[in-house]
Formats: structure tokens, C-alpha cells, sequence
């Protein structure tokens, strides 16, 4: 096992996320907001997305974020309460009645369809996420006394502002001085924030985190480092090229235990080439690792892409905090998180005998 996990009976929470959570708006189908008659409410938010799922498999988890006392705040917390998520620890202001600060960010997103992507649209700003300040939220109590297995956060957190910068780099210190395994989800975002201001932020907090996540253009964008020969826009997936990315980043960070890295070849909006490769580094004080190759399913039809890596995140998490082996959790990371996009919303919709189904090689077939 390349990751040590605190036992369950000693912690309270087996996960905690720390980061954002919007409420989303979306067209019907696979409409457009200009002409929207009507919009959908979803909740959701890269962090928080895999704590929520993890919920739902059955897990103790629970969220650190900005709330506030207005009815979208309370959209937020009845949300994660309904799956038993315990919100205790999110960081909650008096609403203003304006939205002139604390907001709770919104977000519009439209589903794509064949030739045309999906799209996000942020109204974002002065949200109570970005405004959480360092010293606000009791780490001490979360990790040394509460207890936690396993802290989740990154990117899209860290990119809010220069205040969530500093409490990012406070919790993962705090969690790694506790025993708790850290990962962080890369997760560029361009309307956020630029690749050099990632890069700077990143880089100070890796010496922190056990188990980094992204994409081919996370690693670059965040990490600076390039998939050399891959052109994502072709759609075309070279594993080789991925894996030569990955023995960089964990030569220079020899504290790195497990890089999850989703491979999407987008062939239309709504059919996608999907799989993933993990690399884990062997026992004991070896400096070597293994790769393994998820799941490969080409062509997967899909409903709504948005979250699809929260699930791979939330898949593989899972398989970890469960006691499974490497190849085992990469292969729940890409059924849970081909299963999610199988749904609309940014959160998981999927129960834990069928993501054990279709990571086990199950088909689709009718139960009846």
C-alpha cells in the first residue's frame, strides 16, 4: 500500500474536503442560457463534489468552505446534510441582504451537444469561500483531535483568492503534521487565476501532499510540466507520453506517493474516450513506482461531462480509504467517474453496489 492511512476507528472523519461550493443554473437538456425559459438548480463545487460522493459510498466525510445565512447558503447546507456530510466546520456569515460580500457563487452552465462544448459561465465573485481567512477554521480540532484519514483539496480553493491561498497552504501543513494523507486536485482554471500565479502557489505546497490529481493540462498549467507530443485537441490519448510527465513530477517531489492522471479524448460533446493511469510508489523506502492502467472506455456517451474528474477523484479515494489495491482503485476512479457524467448536475448520483458493478468489468444490461 503506497499510502499510510490512519485506521477508521481512530478518526472521526475518514475524508474533509476544503473548498468552494456554487449553486449552478443550467438550461433544460441541452439548451442555451440566452433562451432559457427555465434553469435548474444543481449544487456543486470541485472539493466539495468528492466529499459528497464519498458520503454517498458510505464514508464519513465532511466540508470546510464559506456559507452564509441567506436561503442559497441554506440550498448549500441542506445539500450536503441530506447525505450526512457533516457541514459543522464550513466558515458561515450573516447574509448582507445585497451580495455586496459573502456571497454564495453561482455559476451557468450549458450541457453541450455533438459539436458544441459545454460551457461555465462564473458569477463568482466576493464569495464567502474567497473571504475565509487564515485562523478561522480549528485545525487543531480537525486533525489532532476530531481525527481525519484523509484531506481533500486544491486548485480551483487555492485560485479564489490571495486569503484561500494561505488557508490552503495552513490545512495541508496542519494535516500532514497530523498523520492525515493529503491530495489535491490540480484543477486549472483560467478564468480563475493565471498558469504563473498557479505554478507559484503550487509549487509551495507539494512538499505537503501525498496524492496529486489532474489532466495533461492541470500538470502543465499548475506544475509546469508538459505531456511532450500530445495534442489534447486531436483527442487523441498517448499513455507513454503521459507517464513520461508523471516519472518528472515525482523525481522532483519525492514525497509524492499516488498521481491520478483522467485521460479524455473528446470526440464530440457528448462521446468521449475515458480512462485513466495511476502511478504508485512501491514500499517502504523505495524511491520506485508502478503504473497501472485503468479501465479503457472508448466512446462513452455521456450526459453531462461537468465533475467527471471529481468522480475519478472520489472513485479512487474510495478504493484507498476501503484498503483496496492500486489497480483496484484506478479502476473505481474511472467507472465512478464515467458513471457521474452518465447523470446531470455536478455530483454524484451513484450508489456503491453499482460502481462496485461496473468497475468490476459489469455491463449495462437491464436489472429487473
Amino acid at each position: 500500500m503506497p499510502l499510510k492511512i490512519k485506521p477508521a476507528a481512530e478518526c472521526k472523519f475518514d475524508l474533509i474536503a476544503l473548498g468552494d461550493c456554487m449553486i449552478r443554473l443550467s438550461p433544460p437538456g441541452h439548451g442555451r442560457v440566452e433562451f432559457a425559459p427555465a434553469l435548474e438548480v444543481w449544487v456543486g463545487g470541485g472539493e466539495y463534489n468528492v466529499a459528497y460522493a464519498l458520503a454517498r459510498l458510505g464514508l464519513r466525510t465532511g466540508w470546510v468552505g464559506g456559507l452564509n445565512t441567506s436561503p442559497m447558503g441554506k440550498i448549500v447546507l441542506n445539500h450536503g446534510r441530506a447525505v450526512g456530510m457533516d457541514m459543522s466546520h464550513a466558515v458561515t456569515r450573516k447574509y448582507d441582504g445585497y451580495g455586496k460580500q459573502d456571497r454564495i457563487g453561482l455559476n451557468f452552465t450549458e450541457v453541450g451537444h455533438g459539436k458544441r462544448a459545454s460551457t461555465t459561465l462564473y458569477d463568482r465573485g466576493h464569495s464567502a469561500t474567497a473571504g475565509i481567512q487564515p485562523g478561522e477554521v480549528n485545525w487543531t480540532k480537525l486533525f489532532q483531535q476530531d481525527g481525519v484519514r484523509w484531506l481533500h483539496t486544491g486548485g480551483i480553493f487555492s485560485a479564489l483568492s490571495e486569503s484561500t491561498r494561505a488557508v490552503a497552504a495552513e490545512a495541508v501543513q496542519a494535516a500532514h503534521d497530523a498523520g492525515t494523507v493529503v491530495s489535491y486536485d490540480l484543477n486549472f482554471r483560467s478564468k480563475l487565476w493565471s498558469s504563473k500565479q498557479a505554478i507559484e502557489t503550487t509549487k509551495k505546497l507539494v512538499p505537503f501532499i501525498d496524492c496529486l490529481i489532474g489532466n495533461e493540462e492541470d500538470f502543465e498549467k499548475v506544475l509546469g510540466y508538459h505531456a511532450q507530443g500530445v495534442d489534447v485537441e486531436k483527442g487523441e490519448l498517448d499513455t507513454s507520453a503521459f507517464k513520461k510527465m508523471v516519472e518528472r513530477v515525482v523525481k522532483d517531489f519525492a514525497n509524492v506517493k499516488v498521481v491520478g492522471t483522467t485521460l479524455r479524448g473528446v470526440k464530440t460533446a457528448t462521446v468521449n474516450d475515458w480512462s485513466a493511469i495511476m502511478w504508485a510508489r512501491d514500499g517502504g523506502a523505495s524511491a520506485a513506482g508502478t503504473f497501472f492502467d485503468g479501465l479503457k472506455m472508448p466512446d462513452l456517451e455521456i450526459e453531462d461531462r461537468v465533475g467527471g474528474g471529481d468522480g475519478f477523484a472520489s472513485g479512487f479515494t474510495y478504493g484507498f480509504l476501503t484498503g483496496k489495491d492500486p489497480q483496484t482503485c484506478v479502476n473505481l476512479g474511472v467507472a465512478h467517474g464515467a458513471m457521474l457524467m452518465s447523470t446531470r448536475g455536478d455530483t454524484s448520483q451513484i450508489e456503491l453496489e453499482e460502481l462496485l458493478h461496473v468497475a468490476g468489468g459489469g455491463s449495462a444490461r437491464i436489472k429487473r
